[in-house]
């Protein structure tokens, strides 16, 4: 039994940084002992989390599922960085009594920026100029420029009609597909919708920025990378499960795409032997698109102020299931 005298136990999982003690007024939850851990443990989560009536978790890093939530009897509240998080099974955390609450704000063009990063460096081979001048050498192959190109943008929600911004600037012609994406949709926001399979014949540079869903989970297979043209490159920031990873891998082995940005994995963080690590036509971040000081500082405070008022008996952006 949980001693109701003793002091709430908060923890902070995934802090890679170490920057959320510093981001907000931890103190202010007055005699609350928070410990912050700087790793990701996949392994003996339950033994881990144990002793701890508050979990913080930093949006998708480690995953609550129903049989964890059941293995943590002194789980009273769960926080997530962000108002949406999918791993988090808010069923079975309701089912028990546990609220989950989130934070809002941020920089909303955080990801889409790192998208358009990654568009340009990996057209550019800007990682790999860099580690030629780094080793002592200097110009290795020829970049490839993206005015006059198209670019397939698939799904167009407020990243993907940024990204779609940020292409006009650069000369892109934006084309988009999306299920439920009407043609009068995409045109109010000077895109063209194309079909799906017109998406991936038709793109210079591919992006993607749908959810993770049953209908999204490998919907870029073998088959879509195959209509791609071998000088085609694919950005993801979404959802690392949104492409075939295997079928990827063997497409740029293959020569049957130019190359790929990407900042999601299906596992994450990405295994050390993974050769989505070391392919040279591959620019890979290790899931940064939220990752940004705007976001952080605006995020940690809120986290201190969901706990304090939850323990008030009002708890605040509350989650739905």
């Amino acid at each position: 039994m949980t001693d109701p005298a003793a002091p709430l136990r908060i923890a902070v999982l995934d802090d890679y940084q170490g920057v959320a003690r510093g981001l907000a007024d931890w103190a202010s939850l007055g005699d609350a002992e928070t410990v912050f851990f700087h790793d990701h443990a996949a392994d003996g989560l339950a033994a881990r989390l144990a002793p701890f009536d508050v979990l913080v978790l930093i949006r998708e890093r480690t995953p609550l599922g129903a049989e964890l939530v059941a293995a943590l009897p002194r789980l009273k509240l769960v926080v997530t960085v962000g108002l949406w998080n999918a791993a988090i099974d808010v069923a079975a955390c309701a089912a028990r009594g546990i609220p989950v609450c989130g934070t809002a704000g941020g920089d909303p063009d955080a990801t889409p920026a790192l998208a358009w990063g990654l568009v340009l460096g990996v057209t550019r081979g800007i990682a790999r100029q860099a580690a030629s001048v780094a080793a002592g050498g200097w110009q290795v192959g020829l970049g490839t420029d993206v005015k006059g190109k198209t670019l397939g943008i698939l799904g167009l929600g407020k990243i993907g009609r940024r990204v779609a911004e940020f292409g006009r600037v650069f000369g892109m012609r934006p084309i988009a597909w999306s299920q439920n994406l009407r043609a009068e949709d995409a045109a109010a926001v000077g895109v063209e919708r194309v079909e799906k399979d017109a998406l991936f014949r038709e793109a210079d540079v591919l992006t993607v920025h749908l959810k993770l869903g049953e209908r999204t989970r490998g919907l870029v297979g073998a088959r879509e990378l195959g209509l791609m043209k071998p000088t085609a490159f694919l950005v993801n920031t979404s959802r690392g499960p949104i492409v075939d990873e295997a079928a990827l891998v063997d497409a740029l082995r293959a020569g049957r795409l130019a190359g790929a940005g990407l900042d999601v994995f299906d596992t994450e963080p990405l295994p050390p032997d993974h050769p989505l690590r070391t392919m040279p036509t591959v620019l890979a971040t290790p899931h940064i698109g939220y990752v940004s000081r705007a976001t952080y500082e605006a995020a940690f405070p809120q986290v201190v102020e969901d706990i304090a008022a939850w323990r008030r008996g009002a708890p605040v952006r509350v989650l739905e299931g």
